[in-house]
């Protein structure tokens, strides 16, 4: 558990409000936190890094949206408050500074606990922490005689603006002899390549985070059948989530019935479910910043009909071939590739698509029932960091990386499409670590079997 004695005594000497240690900071050694710093300032070898957190979003008139801090902040500090600036200098004596907001009994009364600068340094583990607001007179000091300034330029116009503000401030004081930043580096280029191999704290958080989806998705199977809401049971995932201490839905759940799951990012989960139809839910839990990434499709009587059980049979084929893929050195379009041929030569056994295989492939046929890619990098964020080639290259996959293995088939009524298959929505996600020796599908609990999910459906 990281150290928060200095916070408890700040608090309890100032006579504001206590909470447990485990809602002050996240239960893990601020070293995690030290060493993804100083692999970033390695890397970086001389200059500034500046890193500010995601602000805080009005909702409606004098109501926020729940808080969500920016991810590279947190991966690199693990300080979950608004209005704060991680700088790192690089060179011979590297340097963590943290700028956050000052202590405030009277708005801890509103808003609940801050730190304040002074607990921050000890928690997080920082070499000093500053009040937001000297911000603006610090950093100029702070950029000058620098070499570069490493920020992820471009991705918000209102810190680009200040940034600019202050590179100008440093660059008036050229005729004393201060020189500003030469370059300008995306610093993201850095933290995206340490942010796909995941750390071990990383790691045991996404199998927790996993672990409360997989429970998730089985209450809902059994909580469906006919006549119940999509919206019913999105409330039952939520639910899960919830009470075993997921802080937010990692995205808003899709929960979608019949034709509704051939709408890939279907959301307005409010149509009432149908006798024979099958129901699609795309949901997973985010666990102190961490997001699993679920997807499951059944029937909502709890027996696949004929053609359903035709075309969940090939997805789950799919998956399993994009799955045995999914192994150290192998080209990240790997898994994409096995599944597509997989999918493509079903659709030609189903009458879908017409031709050989080969013909299918080449033309793109199959893209008519399965428009989108087999996964994407999981972790901080749902759609997680990283390139997906290398010079124009797909990357080779390594341990450590984690991933989504989502396959689909999604069959919207047209001409020459057989009326068995309309309507029929299919998509089978799980979430998998790339290992030493293959992968580990760490959602496994998730029921995909046809015989696993017949026997849980409606049985709550």
């Amino acid at each position: 558990m990281r150290n928060c004695a200095a916070a408890e005594t700040v608090q309890l000497a100032q006579s504001a409000p206590t909470r447990d240690c485990f809602q002050l900071a996240a239960m893990t050694d601020i070293d995690v936190y030290s060493r993804r710093r100083a692999a970033l300032l390695a890397q970086m070898q001389s200059g500034i890094a500046i890193v500010p957190t995601a602000p805080q979003r009005a909702r409606n008139r004098d109501s926020e949206y729940l808080y969500r801090y920016d991810s590279y902040f947190y991966y690199l500090c693990g300080f979950p408050e608004p209005d704060a600036v991680l700088v790192l200098l690089a060179g011979a004596a590297p340097q963590s500074l943290l700028f956050c907001r000052e202590k405030n009994l009277e708005r801890e009364t509103w808003d609940g606990f801050r730190y304040g600068p002074g607990a921050a340094r000890e928690a997080f583990g920082v070499d000093a922490a500053f009040p937001i607001g000297q911000l603006d007179e610090k950093l100029p000091a702070l950029m000058a005689n620098q070499p570069d300034l490493h920020y992820a330029a471009g991705m918000d116009p209102d810190w680009d603006a200040r940034i600019i503000g202050w590179l100008n401030q440093v660059r008036a004081q050229s005729r004393t002899g201060v020189s500003a930043p030469q370059r300008i580096c995306d610093v993201r280029a850095i933290l995206d390549e340490l942010r796909l191999i995941k750390d071990e704290h990383e790691l045991t958080l996404m199998r927790r985070a996993a672990a409360i989806s997989a429970g998730a998705h089985r209450r809902a199977m059994r909580a469906t059948r006919p006549g119940r809401m999509e919206y019913e049971i999105e409330a039952e995932l939520l639910y899960e989530f919830r009470r075993h201490g997921a802080q937010f839905p990692a995205y808003w759940p899709i929960v979608a019935g019949g034709a509704n799951a051939c709408v890939l990012h279907y959301s307005d989960n409010s149509a009432r479910l149908d006798d024979g139809a099958l129901l699609l839910i795309d949901a997973g839990c985010e666990l102190d910043g961490y997001a699993s990434d679920i997807t499951r499709s059944f029937p909502v009587n709890g027996k696949f009909s004929g053609p359903q059980k035709d075309i969940y049979e090939l997805v789950l084929a799919a998956q399993a071939a994009a799955i045995a893929a999914t192994r150290p050195g192998a080209a990240w379009d790997g898994p994409h590739e096995a599944a597509v041929r997989v999918l493509a030569q079903g659709m030609i056994d189903f009458g879908l698509c017409s031709g050989s295989l080969d013909q299918v492939l080449e033309t793109g046929d199959y893209r008519r029932f399965y428009m989108h890619r087999t996964g994407h990098w999981l972790g901080l964020d749902v759609h997680d960091a990283g390139e997906y080639k290398l010079e124009g290259k797909w990357r080779p996959l390594v341990p450590g990386m984690t991933l989504t293995v989502e396959p689909g088939c999604y069959i919207r009524p047209g001409d020459g499409v057989p009326k068995d298959y309309w309507n029929i929505g299919v998509r089978i996600e799980d979430d998998v670590l790339v290992s030493a020796d293959g992968c580990d599908v760490i959602t496994a609990e998730t029921p995909k079997s046809i015989a696993a999910i017949e026997a849980l459906v409606g049985r709550d």
